[in-house]
């Protein structure tokens, strides 16, 4: 799998009939490993071991109900009182982010309410702070650490 601009993690793997599955530690299985689920373990990996979440905070590729449709959210991390903290949109490295990206977690966000939102392809990764009083959003360079 590609390098991503993120730390060296380690990962477990299996390989059966010829399909290569990592090993997610938040769902507890092993999934298929697409260029998107690489991504997405960097990113659970980057949270637990650099940002310090509680793994019982994170939830990974949950439905979300919205607007008469189901959709998957990639990665959430929830706050004590159960609201929700972060919600991460993950894209396969060759997928450039573009405002598309940013629109689709806005969605996701309408019914979650989350206090930042990340969106990476492994490559780029953008942060938000979200001021819904202001109705805007501000650009962080980088996520706070679990206090």
């Amino acid at each position: 799998m590609q390098k991503l601009h993120f730390s060296e993690f380690a990962f477990r793997f299996k390989s059966s009939e010829n399909k290569i599955s990592i090993f997610d530690e938040i769902r507890k299985k092993f999934v298929a490993l697409t260029p998107e689920e690489w991504v997405r373990q960097h990113v659970v990996q980057f949270l637990l071991l650099e940002k310090h979440y509680p793994k019982s905070w994170i939830n990974v590729e949950k439905e979300l109900k919205l607007h008469h449709t189901t959709k998957r959210y990639d990665v959430v991390v929830y706050k004590p009182d159960g609201s929700i903290f972060l919600v991460v949109e993950c894209k396969a490295p060759s997928v450039a982010i573009k405002q598309a990206t940013f629109d689709q977690i806005a969605r996701y966000n309408l019914s979650l309410q989350a206090t930042y939102l990340m969106v990476t392809n492994g490559l780029n990764h953008y942060y938000c702070l979200l001021d819904y009083e202001a109705e805007k959003y501000h650009f962080l360079n980088e996520l706070p650490d679990y206090t």
